[in-house]
């Protein structure tokens, strides 16, 4: 190695945006920093650093079982369960991989629905179920009345 090398590698470094995080993926070259994103000051204590993690982990893990808890009530279940994921994200690299390939899945997900053929498809199958539906309310009504189950009158 020479210094010429040196140089070019640093200023190679000097042109990451803050915290090293790209665009690019998979821990290369350019790519975003996995791992712990505490404080400097924190990562030099080991005790402190352990004790960060024990802290952020329990932290996500609060927020992922609200989360759940919300998933058969009227709430924003899976949008809480993926706020823990980031909320894990911030300090373990196992919780980043699942956020990333989640984010890839939703991504892909979302470019299938917006394929023509495919909202072609949905919106056709949206409406049968609709007439079928229209199909029975008529026939209860038509066979039985439309008669309240309470009785208003009295």
């Amino acid at each position: 190695m020479n210094a010429e090398s040196d140089h070019r590698r640093r200023a190679d470094s000097s042109e990451q945006p803050p915290g090293g995080a790209t665009a690019a993926g998979d821990g290369a070259p350019g790519g975003p920093v996995r791992g712990s994103r505490a404080p400097m000051f924190i990562q030099r204590s080991r005790a402190l650093h352990i004790s960060w993690q024990v802290g952020v982990f329990v932290v996500g893990l609060a927020v992922v079982v609200v989360g759940v808890i919300l998933l058969p009530l009227p709430g924003p279940g899976w949008v809480v369960i993926f706020a823990g994921m980031a909320i894990w994200a911030t300090e373990f690299v196992w919780a980043q991989l699942v956020l990333r390939w989640t984010k890839r899945k939703v991504t892909e997900a979302a470019q299938r629905a917006l394929d023509p053929r495919v909202r072609r498809r949905n919106i056709i199958l949206t409406v049968i179920a609709v007439v079928i539906c229209a199909a029975a309310l008529v026939a209860y009504v038509w066979k039985f009345g439309l008669v309240m189950p309470w009785k208003i009158g009295q």
